[in-house]
């Protein structure tokens, strides 16, 4: 099975602004389970300045009718010092002694220079809504990972904390394209990360800038990852697919979901997010720039 026979259900929602801090963009979106049908899905609006910070809508995800739009978002881009000042990309949600956390990309940008991202975290409340759990970096920047961090996906498996994270090894590896790929830590307590390394192949030219991971683990314990990714030839952001036994090794990435022959993502896809539900795979990815012109879903037999 490699996935690559989705089925797309076209463009879920499309931000029309309404707030000044979320004028456009629905970057980034991150279903949450209400009851039934319903998920309330956050996702990164941008500002006038390109500023992103998080609202949501809720989604019947059976009809794909929108019920309501929060524009006015939860949780703000920082100020001028902090970590986060020029934005929130969120990763996904998962718990830890009951709390309910959600690992975010704070972007930030010094003296003109290339942005960078480091870790921060929310935490969702029992209301479905989104406060700060901390101001200051959950994870920094460090040896292992000095120039840019980014999107961690982390779930509990067996007893055992795992996280996928992106790493920044370039911002041009040569080719005019940087190199960042999806590395691996544990944890037994879902706080405290031991790094292990690259977790998905790349090679430059085919598959080399990677971004937001997302994992299902099936019924025999097999490892699914889809993820962004761009070849280093040229391209934009398609939608790629790993697969592993024990979520340290994976198979080299294979394309999963690629453009619509027109409309909304036509020119690019990226940022998926997988969920199971009621027997079926549902990704919700974003299409063309970076968020800009909505996200929708596509679905598959769940195995």
């Amino acid at each position: 099975m490699d996935f690559s026979n989705w089925v797309k259900h076209g463009l879920v929602f499309l931000n029309s602004g309404g707030h000044p801090k979320n004028m456009s963009h629905s970057a980034n979106p991150l279903p949450v389970k209400i009851s039934g049908n319903v998920f309330r899905v956050f996702y990164s609006g941008r500002d006038e300045f390109n500023r992103s910070s998080v609202a949501a809508v809720d989604v019947d995800i059976s009809t794909l009718e929108i019920l309501k739009s929060v524009s006015e978002p939860f949780v703000e881009h920082g100020e001028e010092d902090d970590f986060f000042s020029h934005g929130i990309s969120i990763g996904n949600i998962y718990k830890v002694n009951g709390n309910s956390y959600i690992l975010y990309m704070g972007w930030r940008v010094e003296n003109d220079e290339h942005w960078f991202g480091q870790v921060g975290r929310l935490r969702l409340n029992q209301d479905h809504t989104l406060s700060f759990d901390g101001s200051k970096p959950y994870m920094a920047l460090d040896e292992e990972d000095p120039i840019s961090l980014s999107y961690p996906w982390v779930m509990e498996h067996e007893g055992l904390y795992r996280m996928w994270y992106g790493s920044t090894v370039s911002w041009d590896a040569g080719n005019g394209e940087m190199l960042h790929v999806i590395k691996y830590a544990e944890s037994l307590d879902g706080n405290s990360w031991v790094k292990k390394g690259v977790a998905i192949p790349f090679e430059l030219g085919v598959a080399q800038a990677f971004s937001r991971p997302t994992v299902i683990i099936d019924s025999e314990s097999v490892f699914h990852m889809w993820f962004s990714y761009r070849s280093g030839s040229g391209s934009t952001y398609r939608i790629g697919y790993s697969k592993s036994s024990d979520g340290k090794e994976w198979s080299f990435p294979k394309l999963s979901l690629s453009v619509g022959e027109n409309g909304w993502d036509s020119e690019m896809v990226e940022y998926p997010y997988v969920i199971e539900h009621e027997g079926e795979y549902i990704m919700f990815f974003n299409g063309s720039a970076y968020g800009k012109t909505g996200f929708g879903i596509a679905r598959h037999p769940a195995l």
